[in-house]
């Protein structure tokens, strides 16, 4: 029977895959361009994908992420080459607390907040699953980004219309 570390460690290499087909094909003519007034223009998103990794990181090494003071404040990414290093920033910095990681620490409390301002209160195993569905939620809102500008996208999990 394998650790959940290590059921983590697969899991996580298999949606890296997919994350950086995503932002490979994120052009750089569009970053400023937003499908309506209240969403993340293309950049925003996009950075945000490549650095969701770190919640991760912050999940399975610290008690906390207190954005009011983090260790990893967004970096700018400010065209396609910058969003793939700092995805690859982000992989690097996950192989490494997952490597650091064991079993035992999953079940310990870890929490997200802005000061006194508390967002999640979780184990620290759920910050992985939260990470992870945090992933797929914002590959797929930019996916949709890429379908409305007209740019063929992959699919993930099995050909997409694109691929057919």
């Amino acid at each position: 029977m394998i650790t959940f570390i290590e059921a983590f460690k697969k899991e996580f290499e298999a949606e890296a895959i997919q994350t950086r087909r995503m932002l490979e094909i994120v052009p750089n003519d569009k970053f400023d361009w937003r499908p309506h007034p209240k969403s993340m223009d293309i950049k925003t998103l996009a950075t945000h994908l490549a650095e969701l990794p770190l919640m991760i990181v912050m999940g399975l090494k610290h008690d906390k992420w207190d954005f009011a003071n983090s260790p990893y404040p967004s970096k700018e990414c400010n065209n396609t080459q910058d969003l793939l290093a700092r995805l690859e920033e982000s992989i690097v910095e996950v192989r490494i607390a997952l490597d650091e990681s064991t079993d035992d620490i999953l079940q310990d409390k870890w929490e997200m907040c802005s000061g006194d301002q508390v967002w999640l209160t979780l184990e620290k195993w759920e910050t992985f699953r939260h990470a992870m569905g945090q992933n797929a939620h914002h590959r797929a809102q930019l996916q949709v980004y890429l379908r409305l500008l007209d740019i063929p996208v992959p699919g993930p999990y099995g050909p997409s219309a694109d691929e057919m």
